[in-house]
């Protein structure tokens, strides 16, 4: 059998990697509510994505994805983790 492959470089603090973050209980339910959605109507990233390995972060939780832009300046992306 293969061995899973180990992350040997930190990939978060790579230029072209976009701060993610687990958002709680709370912070979940709030989004939820402001955008009047359910979890299965955000899109979804992969429990399999480096970035959410490294975050050691469980399915059906919600991530939030800050990106950069020289235009917008920062804006926010949410994802929920599936297997």
């Amino acid at each position: 059998m293969a061995k899973k492959k180990e992350i040997t470089v930190d990939i978060s603090k790579h230029v072209f990697v976009p701060k993610h973050k687990i958002l709680n209980d709370s912070e979940t339910e709030s989004l939820l509510k402001t955008y009047n959605i359910s979890r299965s109507q955000l899109p979804s990233i992969s429990i399999k994505d480096p970035m959410i390995q490294k975050l050691d972060a469980e399915a059906n939780s919600i991530i939030e994805i800050i990106r950069l832009s020289p235009h917008a300046g920062e804006y926010k992306y949410y994802r929920r983790i599936v297997e």
